[in-house]
């Protein structure tokens, strides 16, 4: 194999180890609501279906907020975004940073998720 062929090689295998190690290890909502200090302002990953959701969205101006409750089977927990609020049953996926003391429009709403990023299933 060429010096160049091997370089390219193995500069993907590279950044492919980065990618896998910097995103977060999917995490049941139960450990996290045990063990809240654990997890407090870091980045983790839970999956299930939204309970509730109550948001707002202005499609003209692309304004969006709200916050949402998912159940994972294990335990349930508040997501705050900036984005629009998922409907009721859909199946998410939602990546971000756990905090406490959650407030949303003048409501308390303990231990939550601030998210960065999610997904649909």
């Amino acid at each position: 194999m060429k010096k160049e062929t091997k370089a390219i090689l193995l500069g993907l295998f590279l950044m492919i180890g980065l990618f896998v190690t910097a995103c977060p290890q999917r995490t049941s909502i139960a450990n996290i609501e045990s063990n809240p200090s654990k997890y407090y302002d870091k980045e983790v990953a839970v999956a299930g279906t939204v309970e509730n959701s109550y948001g707002l969205s202005i499609p003209i101006i692309g304004r969006g907020g709200g916050i949402y409750k998912v159940h994972d089977g294990t335990g349930s927990i508040w997501v705050v975004t900036q984005k629009s609020v998922p409907s009721k049953g859909a199946r998410v996926g939602v990546k971000g940073r756990i905090q406490n003391g959650l407030n949303y429009n003048g409501k308390n709403y303990g231990l939550g998720l601030i998210e960065d990023d999610r997904r649909f299933r």
